[in-house]
């Protein structure tokens, strides 16, 4: 069996966006409802090539925009992180076509592990562009961008 690239990944679609009614209790107090939106790993890398330099966007403004877009209650997590970090895979991969994906960042403004070159990858990408970060933790040190909330982009 072949393996499938990045990019043949991120172009499967397979049935996606997807409308999940969730019946868990718990899952619908957590996150407002029972409509859960799985998009398409090509919505989320649409929105990651959107941002313009000197601007940044959290992985929780792409998925309530989602949940937006397709009228949905949320937009399931696990496959939100899964998606984005296939996008910033699937563009490493090609030679042309690129998105700025370090420009996406996860939860409260931190820095992605998971992207190709890792967190100093991305670090290095956004102080090209004028950002500044903090560090939290002294262990497991992990990245901030310093008051990503004024640089957010809007969708």
């Amino acid at each position: 069996m072949v393996k499938k690239t990045f990019n043949e990944k991120l172009n499967d679609s397979k049935d996606m966006p997807k409308m999940v009614v969730v019946s868990d209790e718990k899952s619908i107090e957590r996150y407002g409802g029972k409509n859960m939106i799985i998009a398409s790993p090509l919505d989320y890398n649409r929105i990651m090539s959107e941002i313009p330099e000197g601007r940044v966007i959290t992985i929780t403004e792409i998925r309530k925009y989602l949940a937006e877009k397709y009228d949905a209650d949320f937009t399931c997590p696990l496959t939100a992180g899964i998606f984005i970090s296939l996008a910033a895979q699937a563009s490493h991969e090609r030679s042309n076509d690129k998105i700025s994906y370090w420009r996406t960042l996860k939860k409260d403004g931190e820095l992605n592990s998971k992207y190709p070159g890792g967190v100093e990858y991305q670090k290095q990408m956004l102080e090209k562009e004028g950002h500044t970060f903090i560090t939290r933790g002294r262990k497991n040190i992990k990245y901030y961008v310093e008051n990503y909330k004024d640089k957010l982009y809007n969708l």
